[in-house]
């Protein structure tokens, strides 16, 4: 009697039997088999990448507009300017916030030529970075001169048809008075929200605390971070560090209905995810028994040779997972390669209006992508032991006359 007990031997007889029959057909099981594993793989990986990358860039477009977090009055009505707390607060974030600025905002009526729109005068302070600036520049400090600088968006510039460099009107209502102030148009902005866009043109804040005749008041302060991660943690600290009719308030919390619609994504991109990894388990477990029914003939020469069952269970492990390894690592070769040449040139396009970006987004994550990948590994090892527990339920003379 023979007595097969190296482990090496198990995997040159999965590896014979995977790749160099050419009367059986499981070469091409095998193949099918690696294919459909590859594809479920790289579907996984581009729902990461994709879902990764479309929720960070709405993300980062509503805090680039707003900041991280806003501080306000508890009833709504405006602060007085107070610098000694606003460097408390950046003492106490322990340098997890980038910038503490005011800001002012005012409804407003924007006036060129024969057009008139209804906007929101947004007040920020003179040399700061606009977002999404495309064309033009930006803000400078304003002067006592009647002509001040202003920063509208390229939605409302096409709608009402006005040139950089023009100047327009605003009209704003201060008590029962209507004050027109006169306005150069110096840049363009375009973040691809419309709500925003159509809504708001930026001015010096300077400009509305004249309107308003008191230089200290502002509305309110935006707080950016470094970092979106410690959002909660840093809002809890401001609150700590604010008198009790100040109120600090996180943007998502402030602006629900984008955020929620954000966190929506992750429960689509969890259940795509769940089908992709089932649909790859369940073709792994069907190929595997169909290769152990064409090789009943071989369990049963190699247990009357005296190899156990262990060691016929371990050769159609070890042949499942050349099938599993070659398909996971393909899948992350197409996953990756068609995600890099989404984010690096931008094939495919999205309808603006809708999704608030033009391009589809692509944020890859190395450890998700690990963690998939050691994750589907091991989810398909646990599945193959229930088809190889049916090798000891085969008899050896039953399994050599198998035909």
């Amino acid at each position: 009697m023979v007595k097969i007990s190296h482990l090496s031997t198990a995997f040159d007889i999965a590896k014979k039997i995977s790749f160099h029959q050419k009367k059986s057909y499981t070469s091409i099981i095998v193949k099918l088999s690696i294919i459909a594993t590859a594809i479920s793989v790289a579907a996984i990986i581009l729902t990461l990448s994709l879902v990764n990358g479309f929720q960070q860039s709405i993300s980062n477009k509503v805090f680039s507009f707003w900041g991280h977090i806003r501080i306000e009055s508890v009833n709504g009505s405006p602060l007085q300017k107070n610098d000694s707390i606003v460097n408390g607060l950046l003492k106490a974030s322990n340098q997890k916030i980038q910038s503490i600025t005011p800001f002012v905002s005012q409804s407003t009526v924007i006036s060129f030529k024969q057009d008139i729109e209804g906007i929101v005068a947004l007040g920020v302070n003179a040399n700061d970075p606009i977002p999404f600036l495309v064309e033009g520049e930006k803000l400078t400090p304003s002067k006592d001169s009647l002509m001040k600088e202003i920063i509208i968006s390229d939605g409302i510039a096409k709608k009402l048809n006005i040139p950089l460099n023009e100047n327009i009107k605003l009209y704003f209502l201060n008590g029962t008075n209507v004050q027109q102030r006169k306005f150069k148009v110096v840049g363009f902005y375009h973040s691809g929200m419309q709500d925003y866009d159509q809504q708001y043109v930026m001015i010096d804040i300077k400009s509305l605390q004249q309107l308003r005749n008191n230089f200290t008041e502002v509305d309110g302060y935006t707080v950016t971070l470094k970092d979106a991660e410690f959002i909660d943690a840093q809002k809890d600290i401001i609150q700590a560090q604010l008198p009790h009719n100040w109120v600090s308030t996180t943007i998502p919390n402030y602006y629900p209905q984008i955020f929620d619609w954000i966190g929506v994504q992750t429960i689509n991109r969890n259940v795509a995810i769940t089908i992709m990894l089932i649909i790859a388990i369940v073709n792994l477990i069907t190929c595997l028994f169909i290769l152990m029914l064409e090789r009943v003939s071989m369990i049963g020469t190699l247990t009357a040779m005296g190899a156990s069952n262990g060691f016929i269970r371990q050769v159609f492990i070890y042949q499942a997972s050349i099938i599993c390894w070659s398909g996971i690592i393909l899948g992350s070769i197409l996953g990756l390669g068609l995600s890099l040449l989404q984010q690096y040139f931008g094939w495919i396009q999205l309808d603006e209006t809708a999704y608030f970006i033009k391009t589809l987004p692509i944020k890859i994550v190395p450890s998700q992508i690990v963690i998939l990948l050691f994750g589907t590994a091991l989810i398909s090892y646990i599945s193959f032991l229930l088809p190889t527990l049916w090798i000891k339920r085969i008899s050896p003379a039953a399994a050599i006359r198998f035909d």
